[in-house]
């Protein structure tokens, strides 16, 4: 009878190990960590790679876009302040200005966007426009230096790249 809490341990001990890595091993098969954080899209389970047939797909059906470099920041190249709220944003976070058409007369502020560039993606808050009337183009979304940063993009690549996005 002594036996018994021990094995009752051990039996424990293995659900706990094999439901940890279960839930691990689903995280990574949608492309993100336990912790919500962006992970590159090429991750594989069991052999096959769920996250990139998922990339491939949200490439397919997103809207296609060139992606610029932004200064959201007072002084930045970005000019006056956020349309959304007035305000100057710090370039280390996540945001977004979008062309005329798809800000949509702040129909997008604040809400998140998904980009996506090679086998990454970030998601990305709207905080302004991107105004098409004044030498913006009409497929632009002019992103923070933070985003460049989470997507990984090349050198070559670097201040303006084709990619794609789809709302949140």
């Amino acid at each position: 009878m002594k036996q018994s809490p021990i094995i009752f341990l051990a039996l424990l001990s293995l659900s706990v190990t094999f439901f940890t890595s279960s839930a691990k091993a689903q995280s990574t098969e949608l492309g993100h960590n336990l912790r919500g954080e962006n992970t590159t899209l090429s991750q594989g389970v069991n052999g096959f790679d769920h996250s990139a047939y998922k990339q491939r797909s949200l490439l397919a059906s997103g809207t296609k876009a060139t992606m610029t470099m932004n200064s959201f920041e007072k002084g930045g190249d970005g000019g006056g302040p956020s349309e959304c709220d007035e305000q100057y944003h710090s370039n280390s976070f996540l945001i977004v200005a979008l062309s005329t058409k798809w800000y949509n007369h702040g129909q997008r502020c604040f809400k998140y966007i998904n980009i996506y560039y090679k086998d990454t993606s970030v998601r990305a808050q709207v905080i302004d426009e991107c105004d098409s009337n004044r030498d913006c183009g009409d497929n632009i979304v002019d992103a923070s230096y933070a985003v460049w940063v989470a997507l990984q993009v090349s050198d070559s690549d670097w201040g303006e790249t084709e990619i794609t996005w789809s709302d949140v």
